[in-house]
């Protein structure tokens, strides 16, 4: 297994804590197609194992934390793009939800949705069900939107079910299946065109999950009222160019103390990463080639959330950045790994256990599963 030092201190950081230092290991390097990593406890020993999907594989699989011994959850499956878990019986092991047969051309696309659920030993394969068929099924995240503690599983296709590349015009939905009927109920049918990324957010600090949408319309925010009706609200119109080339791609919320900012990579697999603050658009980078997954969380320390983002392009990469200031005016940028993870997919979590965040990716053209080590402050 190989391992690296990487910590890049830029000018710029005297205002901020120090850049935290990252120790990588391989995990694997045959993941064809690798598209996401998802941090999760799938054995119930307390510590976050690596679900991952890769679509060039047959097989759903997971590593479990610390040897990173694999176990096949299912196999004779094509083309996954998502899986979401979530303990819907309370057992303390999450049931999953799968997301495959997925193509970016909707005739092309069945968008099968699958639930997994284990038989209590979750290192022998699993039982697989259909749910649905909607196209291009493409981000699947739960969220307790009524703030009950009963999760809903959302879902965000890529495209609408009539589109065709390359505009993909129409109405793309937004939907979600609740636990136990798993029926769809549509949320909204306003987005247009792609719509790439999502995430799940208590918006309002109420205790209720909020989801945020990225895609060639921009960002938008939806919340379930308590009169049980969605809201859609315009959160940021995105990249300025024509469409196809316009609006965002990846979304993801962090905070500069009391302050919150979003992340996202733009325009759709663009090469820019954008900070939004009090409704003001800054490109904070504009190298990425190809950029596919975008965090925020605090690695260092100093209560401010940094940005952590990938790329799949011309060999790929993983990037941090850190604002230099208390009001994010500037950023500065730490590189992770350069040309040795095609990054479609990163997830952060304390992986051993010493408190500090650590960050694991997924490589699509390197066919990789790598974890960074957090080495800095605590």
């Amino acid at each position: 297994m190989r391992a690296f030092v990487f910590a890049l201190c830029i000018a710029g950081f005297a205002s901020a804590g120090p850049p935290a230092a990252f120790l990588e290991h391989t995990i694997a390097s045959d993941l064809k197609g690798g598209y996401q990593v998802v941090a999760v406890d799938l054995n119930k020993d307390g510590k976050p194992d690596l679900l991952v999907v890769a679509l060039g594989l047959p097989e759903l699989a997971w590593y479990e934390n610390p040897t990173w011994e694999r176990h096949v959850i299912a196999g004779n499956l094509a083309r996954m793009i998502n899986v979401a878990p979530w303990d819907t019986d309370g057992d303390g092991i999450p049931e999953l939800v799968l997301a495959h047969e997925f193509s970016n051309q909707a005739k092309d696309s069945p968008g099968i949705v699958s639930r997994l659920e284990h038989d209590g030993d979750p290192r022998r394969p699993w039982k697989i069900t259909e749910i649905d068929r909607l196209p291009t099924s493409h981000r699947l995240r739960w969220a307790d939107a009524a703030g009950n503690g009963r999760k809903v599983l959302i879902s965000a296709p890529l495209t609408g079910p009539e589109a065709a590349g390359p505009d993909y015009r129409g109405a793309t939905p937004l939907v979600l299946y609740k636990p136990g009927d798993w029926k769809r109920q549509v949320i909204g049918e306003e987005n247009q065109g792609v719509t790439h990324g999502m995430a799940i957010v208590d918006w309002d600090g109420n205790g209720r999950d909020a989801i945020l949408t990225a895609g060639f319309t921009g960002i938008h925010l939806y919340r379930l009222g308590k009169d049980g009706a969605w809201t859609r609200t315009e959160i940021a119109k995105g990249d300025p160019a024509p469409w196809p080339k316009s609006g965002s791609s990846d979304v993801a919320v962090g905070h500069l103390g009391k302050r919150r900012f979003i992340a996202a990579i733009e325009p759709w697999h663009g090469n820019q990463v954008v900070v939004y603050q009090d409704g003001k658009r800054t490109v904070i980078d504009d190298a990425l080639t190809d950029g596919h997954t975008i965090g925020a969380a605090d690695f260092n320390g100093d209560g401010r959330d940094q940005i952590v983002a990938g790329f799949r392009g011309a060999g790929g990469g993983v990037f941090l950045y850190s604002a230099d200031d208390a009001n994010g005016t500037r950023w500065s940028k730490q590189v992770l790994d350069n040309g040795g993870m095609a990054a479609a997919g990163c997830a952060v979590a304390d992986l051993n256990g010493d408190g500090r965040l650590d960050i694991a990716c997924i490589g699509q053209g390197t066919a990789n599963l790598k974890w960074y080590e957090n080495r800095g402050p605590r």
